[in-house]
Formats: structure tokens, C-alpha cells, sequence
């Protein structure tokens, strides 16, 4: 019996640790599709921004107009030049 305790209070722990990394759902940011998106290229109050590794960027023939391209692996040295006032669109 002891043990059985043992192994459900260590299975609810592992369940808690588990849980509590997530990000609660009224804090993900909201998902837009490309059909979306497209209308509002070109916007002033829209930036896209391209986070894609630097090799899968420089390599690719596929890029948003007006795009520009950071580095994901460090948002903390770039992500406050962009105005919290527009619509940020990272992809």
C-alpha cells in the first residue's frame, strides 16, 4: 500500500512539473494564416518579421516582401526596435 502511495504522489508530481512549463492559453499569441496576411502586406502598421535559422533564410527563394530577417537563437538583442503600437507577424 505504501508503495502505491508513493507511485501516485510521483506520478502527480510528474504530471504538475509537466503542466506548469506551458504557457497558459490566454498568453499564446493568436495565429494568422498566409490568406490572411496577404491583404495586409505593405500595411505601415504591420512588420513581419523572418525568424528563420540564418542558413534556412539565406538558402530559401521564398520570402515575404518587406520582411526582415532575425535571429531567433537571441530575441532579447532585437526585439525591442520593433513597436509594441503594430501588428508583429513572425514567421
Amino acid at each position: 500500500m505504501r508503495y502505491k502511495k508513493l507511485a501516485i504522489l510521483t506520478a502527480f508530481l510528474a504530471l504538475l512539473f509537466i503542466g506548469a512549463g506551458e504557457t497558459p492559453p490566454e498568453e499564446k499569441a493568436p495565429k494568422m494564416t498566409k490568406e490572411e496576411l496577404k491583404p495586409m502586406l505593405g500595411s505601415k502598421d504591420l512588420v513581419v518579421i523572418d525568424v528563420r535559422l540564418d542558413e534556412q533564410w539565406r538558402f530559401s527563394n521564398r520570402k515575404i516582401p518587406g520582411a526582415v530577417h532575425e535571429n531567433p537563437a537571441i530575441p532579447s538583442e532585437w526585439m525591442d526596435k520593433y513597436p509594441k503600437d503594430k501588428t508583429l507577424v513572425f514567421y
